[in-house]
């Protein structure tokens, strides 16, 4: 049975592709799950792929991610990456390691955008390579998992 990753994206992610494309790419989100599904399999991992704009959501697959012992975790927390401390706690309490992408590079932009309380749970951050970043991050996985064991 393959180990399974969670793929997890917060909010206004669902309008990749249209909302401020020359921030963020034409890339759609339906691009992005099989981008992140094409390099799951490269790698032998079963992907669960998820988007919300509710912060209790996907504060729930977390938990739901750590229950089902799930070998790594790659997070755009989007518009929560600033804000929700929630997150945060919810993937402190992971086993498996996170990974938190952004396809922007969150430095390079507004001061308010350039701080991450997600950072603190995460082991690694990747930022600014647009939706590849998704591939970089579940490729990453196989070296932090090769690691935990």
């Amino acid at each position: 049975m393959a180990k399974t990753v969670y793929v997890l994206n917060g909010p206004n992610l669902n309008l990749l592709g249209t909302r401020e494309p020359h921030i963020y790419g034409r890339a759609t989100l339906g691009d992005v799950e099989k981008l992140c599904r094409s390099t799951a399999e490269q790698h032998g991992f079963s992907l669960v792929f998820r988007q919300s704009n509710h912060e209790g959501q996907i504060i729930d697959w977390i938990n739901e991610a750590r229950s089902e012992k799930a070998a790594g975790l790659v997070i755009n927390p989007a518009g929560h990456t600033t804000t929700s401390i929630a997150i945060l706690d919810a993937l402190l309490a992971m086993e498996a390691p996170v990974v938190e992408v952004h396809i922007s590079n969150i430095h390079a932009r507004e001061e308010f955008r350039r701080h991450s309380y997600v950072s603190r749970a995460a082991r690694a951050v990747i930022c600014g390579f647009g939706i590849e970043g998704y591939a970089l991050a579940i490729s990453g996985l196989t070296t932090l998992i090769g690691a935990k064991e």
